[in-house]
């Protein structure tokens, strides 16, 4: 039986970048998370999918060193590959669709 999720856009979990775990198949895990604090820098060891789906995250990420940004708001896509280096800070509260390798940092 499929599964419905109405309450992506209102979803709180009870600490920064805690989530609802939504689905786990061929080794990746897809996840709901809500924040109002940025993460961590890291690298990523297996490709990213990171889905705004409510709110406006400011994405930093390095390339060859220099870094870069951009701004993320409800619908945007930021994919990050293995190696890739970032950082998101979320503008207030946010709710993000990640899907990623499991165990992925």
């Amino acid at each position: 039986m499929p599964t419905i999720i109405t309450d992506a856009r209102s979803f709180r979990a009870d600490r920064a970048w805690g989530a609802r775990e939504l689905a786990e198949f061929d080794g990746a895990t897809v996840r709901l998370h809500w924040t109002d604090q940025p993460y961590k820098w890291h690298v990523n060891d297996g490709a990213e999918v990171f889905v705004v789906i409510d709110g406006t995250v400011d994405m930093h990420y390095r390339v060859a060193g220099e870094e870069h940004r951009v701004l993320l708001n409800s619908g945007d896509i930021f994919m990050a590959d293995v190696g890739d280096e970032h950082v998101a800070r979320p503008q207030g509260e946010a709710r993000i669709l990640v899907v990623e390798r499991k165990g992925s940092v």
